[in-house]
């Protein structure tokens, strides 16, 4: 063989090779004996992955792409929030390690716990369907003895590497799931009707933004904070759980949110188990622009906006939420189809102003010391020495005979004498 043919053969090879590099689109991990740190995961294009499975056994999360997105196959293939789905590609991507691998002895993986059974986190990407293959994972392990980073496997290799970071993994499927409903602020609030078995009412936010009861009873009036609750319900509504049917479910109480910019949320509202759950829809019900026409005022072109922007938020919210079972927090729950005499009170009555008033208790009197001769008074003046020729003349008691006073009487001279 001439070695013009060897040439030939040679860069055929080479080739290859880095078409073979191209269309794994991932190496088998950093470059052996590559000083300084380097990636542990190479030439991960997002684009070519087609689905990802997050734990292992049955908890395990299944994110399966849908078009251009991704879908959380484990609750009924809703819509993944695409922010988290990035983030979890780029805290794989992003992982590097200190150097060379640190043992690629699989005797050793359960004591560094990077088996897929005690790894603290397990990621593993696939191509797309149909004919998905395994494309490329990692483990994450213990943190090293010095508490200096983390034991991470490269998947499916035995290659274990250590990282400085380490990395958290989110395992639920609600975790890729945005949990916002439905976001209302108060000052776009302009009523709020819920129906209930027991009856409805109507809540109301005037241009103050006071909250006012329409045909409220005689002799009640309402409670401030709880009929806000209420009005507010919508401000920040999150679920906890979707599905796309729950068993047993009569949604007869209704929650109608409108707001200003002619935009209405409809809640039906269910009960079961202790759990509360909605569906929901959104209504345009103003007039839609159909044009703009020349001269007209910056003020007229906002409306004119906020119109347009209203009527397309409540096609794309009943597009997407229609299908679905949302299950909601009890402490948020009960501002949907609270019942009107939890905002009712009586009604305090006005003073009359002719009413008695109460007279005041008199102030505890002191005693005085006794004034000179009032009764019980002592006198305290000295006693005066009685002339021993004085004679003391006793009233007599009321009738009685007053005696004879004691004095001496001039014998009558005819008298007998004995």
């Amino acid at each position: 063989m001439s070695n013009k043919s060897l040439a030939i053969l040679g860069i055929v090879a080479a080739a290859t090779v880095i078409l073979a590099a191209v269309l794994s689109g991932v190496s088998s991990g950093p470059r052996e004996g590559a000083g300084g740190p380097a990636y542990l995961i190479q030439g991960l294009d997002p684009d070519a992955i087609g689905s990802i499975v997050v734990g292992t056994g049955e908890n395990a999360v299944k994110l399966q792409r849908m078009g251009k997105n991704f879908v959380v196959a484990n609750k009924d293939s809703y819509p993944a929030d695409t922010k988290t789905i990035n983030e979890l590609i780029s805290k794989c991507a992003d992982m590097k390690t200190t150097g060379a691998p640190h043992t690629t002895d699989p005797a050793n993986h359960a004591d560094l716990e990077v088996t897929e059974e005690k790894a603290r986190s397990v990621v593993k990407f696939f191509t797309p369907d149909p004919n998905s293959s395994f494309l490329t994972g990692v483990a994450v392990g213990k943190s090293t003895e010095a508490a200096q980073g983390t034991y991470v496997r490269l998947l499916p290799t035995d290659k274990v590497y250590i990282t400085l970071e380490s990395p958290w993994i989110r395992d639920r499927a609600i975790d890729y799931i945005d949990q916002e409903l439905i976001t209302a602020k108060q000052e776009d609030v302009n009523s709020v009707t819920v129906t209930l078995k027991s009856g409805g009412y109507t809540l109301k936010q005037n241009q103050d933004k006071a909250i006012v009861l329409e045909n409220i009873p005689s002799g009640k009036t309402l409670k401030t904070s709880e009929a806000k609750s209420v009005l507010t319900a919508l401000t920040d509504l999150r679920f906890e759980d979707v599905k796309k049917s729950v068993g047993g479910l009569v949604f007869d109480d209704q929650y109608v949110c409108r707001l200003n910019d002619s935009l209405v949320y409809t809640l039906g509202v269910a009960k079961k188990d202790d759990k509360t759950y909605v569906v929901c829809k959104a209504d345009f019900t103003g007039e839609r622009p159909s044009k703009v026409s020349k001269g007209e005022s910056e003020e007229e072109l906002k409306k004119k906006e906020a119109l347009l922007l209203a009527y397309d938020k409540a096609q794309e919210f009943t597009a997407r939420h229609t299908p679905w079972i949302y299950e909601i927090a009890d402490w948020k729950a009960k501002n949907l189809n609270k019942a009107l005499a939890d905002l009712l009170e009586d009604e305090k009555k006005p003073q009359d102003p002719n009413a008695a008033k109460p007279v005041a208790p008199a102030p505890p009197t002191v005693d005085k010391p006794p004034q000179e001769g009032s009764v019980g008074s002592v006198d305290l003046k000295p006693p005066t020495v009685e002339d021993a020729n004085t004679v003391s003349v006793v009233p007599p008691a009321a009738g009685a005979a007053v005696p004879e006073p004691n004095v001496s009487k001039v014998a009558d001279p005819n008298a007998a004498k004995p």
